[in-house]
Parts: structure tokens; C-alpha cells; sequence
């Protein structure tokens, strides 16, 4: 149960309206027909009455993702959502990218999406380099790209609380 000031806040953060958000799948593979994450979150982000701000796909490529993290950073985003790229195959860079850029760490939200992840998957949670925090004003979530992985973040950890993360960063 959330403590009163906890309660409070995401009474207020809800009174502000929907909140801007950015989708960005992270894959060498994956394209506008395949993209299950992209088309979930999409679907989800505008069943819970926020704004899809734009739905991207990238290669995993550190320059590719760093720029478009500073290009949404510069707009009317308030979230970012990225899945793919948090393991530690030599291809997954996006962790290395996005902690690099990160001013302010949420380390709750990987340790939590860890733990709930094991429930899932077992000791193979311990792979995941999921990360959130803020960057330049913007809530940056960064979650593994498996389609079980984006769904556990979004019912779990981030449809809950997106309207009290913006309205947090923004304060």
C-alpha cells in the first residue's frame, strides 16, 4: 500500500493529463512488421491514457542510440521507453549508451525488474542490464528486449508509476 505522500503525489501527477512517450525498440533484426514490443507498448502506453510521442527502431549501434536519445531529449517527450540491447553479448550496447547519459540513477528499477524477472526466468535474471533514470528532464527506461521482459516492466514497474515519474522529473 502506497504511504500517503506516496498517494498524494500520484494524485497530482495524475491531474496533469497524459504523459508524452517515446517507444524505441533496440535490434538488428527486428522491423516495423516484427516489431511485437514496439506494437505492445504502443497499445498499452494509449490503453492507459498517455501520448505515443513517436515508436523508433534502431540497430544496436552506440552512435545510433546516443543520438537519438539526445534528439528526444530536445523535445516534448517526458518518457523514453528503449527494449533492447541490456544483455552482454557484444551486439547488446544499449546499457553502456544510456548509463553513460544518465544524470540521475534509478537503481530500484532494474534491481526490481531483476528480482521479478527471476520469478520468470531464474538465475539467467542476473544477464539483464535493465536501467532507468533521467536524462536532461527525461525519464529514461531502458528494458531487455525479449517481448516477457517488456511486458513484466510495463505491468509491473511501469504503467503504475509513468504519470508519477513525469510528474516527479518535472517538478
Amino acid at each position: 500500500m502506497p504511504s500517503p505522500s506516496a498517494s498524494d503525489h500520484k494524485q497530482k501527477a495524475g491531474e496533469r493529463g497524459p504523459v508524452s512517450v517515446a517507444v524505441v525498440t533496440v535490434s538488428d533484426t527486428r522491423t516495423p512488421e516484427t516489431d511485437v514490443n514496439g506494437k505492445y507498448l504502443r497499445e498499452a502506453i494509449e490503453q492507459a491514457g498517455h501520448r505515443v510521442h513517436s515508436c523508433r527502431i534502431l540497430r544496436d549501434e552506440p552512435s545510433q542510440v546516443e543520438a537519438c536519445l539526445d534528439e528526444l531529449a530536445t523535445g516534448n517527450t517526458q518518457v523514453i521507453l528503449l527494449n533492447g540491447g541490456t544483455g552482454i553479448s557484444r551486439r547488446d550496447t544499449t546499457f553502456d549508451v544510456v548509463s553513460r547519459k544518465l544524470e540521475k540513477t534509478l537503481p530500484g528499477f532494474g534491481e526490481i525488474f531483476r528480482m521479478l524477472s527471476y520469478e520468470q526466468v531464474g538465475a539467467a535474471a542476473m544477464l539483464s542490464r535493465a536501467t532507468a533514470g533521467v536524462f536532461r528532464g527525461k525519464v529514461v527506461i531502458s528494458t531487455p528486449g525479449s517481448p516477457a521482459a517488456v511486458r513484466l516492466a510495463w505491468e509491473k514497474l511501469i504503467a503504475s508509476e509513468l504519470a508519477h515519474l513525469a510528474w516527479e522529473v518535472a517538478r
